[in-house]
């Protein structure tokens, strides 16, 4: 619960919603040896059950989709990859109507405003400078449904893109970029409030030179996403980012492309070639991370049992932190009265055991 952890409690589902009324022969399901928490909300998400966020049908989005709700996160950032302009364009379109109709909680654009030098996974022929008029262009595409934009602030527009960003209450989040410690902090007083995938895809923490990552991390107004898949973090680093920006202010994120769900074998990240494996993604050429294969309930459990993080910090890194970040926290985010009924049912040892969206199981926990 927002207050802390609750024994013995007791959650009541109406219909769609969470309720502090008990109805007249209401079903009764006993999970006293379990933990229920909110369901997950994921941020920043390519695809997974072998599709694709950027280049699938809309059947292979929705089972995409429906594979990270198999395992607990029950709201979705359905995030592209670098591609040609116009067809990203075209994307917007067909995952605006995923958004209206309550399948994503909206777009987020990773590329192609981002730099050469920190690219990462994606196509450096297709990069571009962040030009506030093709920003815009996109956050048009997505009818009101884009929800944020990775930038390299540093590059040419950079700055003025993140200010149309936050006048059109769009996030604008610092990734895959080569900005200094200033030119960080100068985006951040323009608007922007997120760092993408912190550590990964810009420079290292250096004591003459510290970059982007300690003026991100030392913000106030900054959310800190992290990939805690045990591949993209040491765990010192994880540890740092929760010492430093404080419980509040991280989100967990997967990242994951099509491999989540789905296994080990030969993929595309936009026009680029991925292998996986045992688990970890990487490109054919040139071998650098691409994306993960992670899911939110192995996030959940590793934090708390191999980076033995407390239960609360998690659940507001899984839940109520990025449900803030959305707006959307009058809904989701927390166990509370008059809230989306979106719950993960964890046994003693935190696996995965039931997911509930919207009042309905997706996974039911055939307890009684």
């Amino acid at each position: 619960m927002p207050s802390g952890t609750v024994e013995n409690g007791r959650l009541v589902v109406a219909g769609a919603r969470i309720t502090s009324n008990t109805p007249k022969n209401a079903h009764v399901i006993d999970v006293s040896t379990h933990w229920l928490v909110p369901g997950f909300v994921d941020i920043h998400n390519h695809g997974g059950g072998g599709a694709s966020f950027t280049s699938g049908t809309v059947d292979e989005v929705l089972k995409g989709i429906h594979t990270h709700r198999l395992h607990g996160t029950t709201t979705l950032v359905a995030s592209t990859v670098t591609v040609d302009m116009d067809f990203l364009a075209q994307r917007a379109g067909l995952l605006s109507e995923l958004a209206e109709q309550g399948e994503i909680a909206g777009i987020h654009f990773e590329g192609p405003f981002i730099s050469p030098c920190r690219k990462g996974a994606h196509s450096e022929a297709l990069l571009r400078d962040p030009d506030p008029a093709a920003v815009r262009k996109l956050v048009d595409a997505a009818r009101g449904r884009a929800k944020m934009v990775t930038l390299a602030t540093e590059l040419p527009g950079g700055i003025d893109s993140v200010r149309l960003l936050a006048e059109h209450g769009v996030i604008a989040a610092i990734g895959h970029t080569d900005a200094t410690y200033e030119q960080t902090l100068a985006a951040i007083d323009a608007g922007a409030t997120v760092a993408t995938h912190l550590f990964n895809a810009m420079p290292t923490l250096g004591h003459r030179d510290p970059g982007p990552v300690a003026a991100l991390l030392e913000d106030e107004r900054v959310t800190v996403e992290l990939i805690n898949d045990g591949t993209h973090l040491h765990p010192a680093a994880l540890e740092l980012a929760f010492h430093r920006a404080g419980a509040d202010r991280v989100a967990f994120i997967t990242d994951a492309m099509d491999a989540a769900g789905f296994g080990d074998g030969r993929y595309r990240l936009g026009p680029l070639e991925v292998e996986v494996a045992d688990g970890v993604a990487r490109l054919v050429e040139g071998g650098s991370i691409a994306g993960s294969t992670l899911t939110q309930d192995r996030a959940f459990q590793r934090a708390v049992t191999v980076d033995r993080l407390p239960v609360e910090a998690v659940v507001a890194a899984l839940s109520a932190n990025p449900a803030r970040l959305l707006g959307m926290d009058d809904r989701i985010g927390s166990l509370e009265p008059g809230k989306d009924a979106d719950l993960v049912l964890l046994d003693a040892d935190f696996g995965l055991k039931g997911v509930m969206r919207r009042g309905e199981w997706v996974v039911d926990p055939q307890l009684g």
